[in-house]
């Protein structure tokens, strides 16, 4: 099979790298992909924005099957843009339509589609401008601290989690006035849940499905999980309070409630779902969905999966993974993100990465880089994720953080503290 992986961060390199593994694969391209997926396949010149040339590679390239790694290309419908091409209709499409990426796309949609189907998360409500003055009222009738989230996509930096009623009031009304641009013209105010989060993930063909490995990954810039909010910055899996009495209430009461719920309300859904839970006491409450893989996870993740992955990507789309099962090892996976100095406010790109070819025992996934004259360069917030495997998160850890030494750029800055809570 001839396999497009859409998108240019460590999570398409690390679904890539696992993707490269099957013998089922002929050739293998990114759009636009990064200098780390240029080793494993092609990458190609296309704007994951601009669905004419994504579908102008397919064809090209004579594209089998395509598997979408960011949120945005899900949400503006590319599933849907070549479900209606008469082109493209042959090409299977891992990832949902418009309809089903609404569960990420709108956390409105997603909590009142909680809701309806007795999914177990954190009371809410939901406003606009027009109605600011009931959402003044709701924070005030909260306890602290207050959590307010853009309805749509922010690039993951749309949840702020306050302690003060006056911040709170302020951020609500800055969000409404465009903080977030059109991502916050609803802003969706939630109660806080206290406990440790955890990231679980599944395959689904809309009807069946396989459990990925959880992970945890770990948002906040600074260590002891303090500062501003990224797009994360390492991950751990296995997770150790996620055992096997917790993931059977995790299945029952969200994972298949879930899939339920896709089912009655007719929403068609073929490939992955993150579901962002916290462990309350024992007990899973959901968070959010995201309609795709996690990043940074994914590449903790995909060094525990034994199956062939192209093969259950294939059944997904085919409507055929009640007859697959998944398998992963038990040894433990971390990855440690290296971002840019600055991030997540402003950075300096173009700065010259040396030491990635020294690295041990490990796997380097880029997420922000870029090949210019032959010299490594960083080119976005997050630069790189460095992953490991281990016999247990602490060998793991000690492999992901000893590597990221090795690695020099100007601004270089890593997270220590990864797994520290667990």
């Amino acid at each position: 099979m001839n396999v497009l992986i859409v998108g240019s961060g460590g999570r398409e390199h690390a679904l890539g790298w696992k993707i490269s593994q099957s013998p089922m694969l002929s050739e293998l391209f990114f759009a636009p992909g990064n200098p780390g997926t240029a080793e494993l396949g092609i990458n190609l010149n296309a704007d994951i924005s601009q669905f004419e040339t994504i579908k102008r590679e397919v064809l090209e390239n004579e594209i089998d099957l395509v598997v979408i790694g960011p949120e945005a290309p899900l949400v503006e419908g590319i599933h849907d843009y070549f479900a209606n091409d008469p082109d493209l209709q042959y090409v299977k499409i891992i990832g949902p339509k418009k309809e089903g990426a609404r569960l990420e796309g709108s956390k409105e949609f997603a909590k009142d589609f909680m809701k309806r189907h007795q999914i177990p998360t954190a009371a809410y409500a939901s406003f606009t401008k027009e109605t600011a003055e009931d959402g003044f009222r709701f924070l005030k009738a909260m306890n602290p601290p207050y959590v307010l989230k853009a309805d749509g996509l922010a690039a993951g930096k749309g949840v702020l989690i306050l302690d003060s009623l006056e911040y709170a009031q302020d951020a609500f009304w800055e969000m409404l006035v465009g903080k977030f641009g059109d991502a916050s013209k609803t802003v969706v105010i939630e109660e806080f849940l206290t406990g440790i989060e955890l990231s679980v993930f599944v395959l689904t063909d809309g009807k069946d499905y396989v459990l990925l490995p959880e992970a945890k990954d770990y948002k906040r810039i600074g260590e002891g999980d303090s500062g501003l909010n990224t797009g994360g910055m390492g991950a751990v899996s296995p997770v150790p309070f996620a055992n096997e009495d917790f993931m059977q209430k995790v299945k029952t009461r969200i994972i298949e409630p879930t899939i339920r719920g896709l089912q009655e309300e007719k929403i068609d859904y073929q490939g992955f779902i993150f579901f962002g839970l916290i462990n309350c006491n024992g007990d899973p409450y959901m968070i959010e969905y995201n309609a795709r893989m996690g990043d940074p996870e994914t590449e903790a993740v995909m060094l525990r999966v034994k199956s062939d992955l192209l093969d259950l990507l294939n059944a997904t789309a085919d409507s055929k993974l009640g007859l697959r099962n998944i398998e992963f090892t038990d040894e433990a996976a971390a990855t440690v993100v290296l971002v840019s100095g600055g991030y997540p406010g402003e950075f300096e790109k173009g700065k010259i990465i040396t030491g990635y070819d020294k690295l041990n025992d490990c796997i380097l996934f880029h997420s922000g880089t870029k090949l210019e004259f032959g010299k490594l360069k960083n080119n976005g917030g997050r630069v790189l994720a460095i992953s490991a495997t281990g016999k247990d998160i602490r060998e793991a850890l000690n492999k992901s953080l000893y590597n990221a030494r090795v690695i020099e750029y100007e601004g270089k800055y890593f997270r220590t503290d990864i797994g520290f809570d667990l």
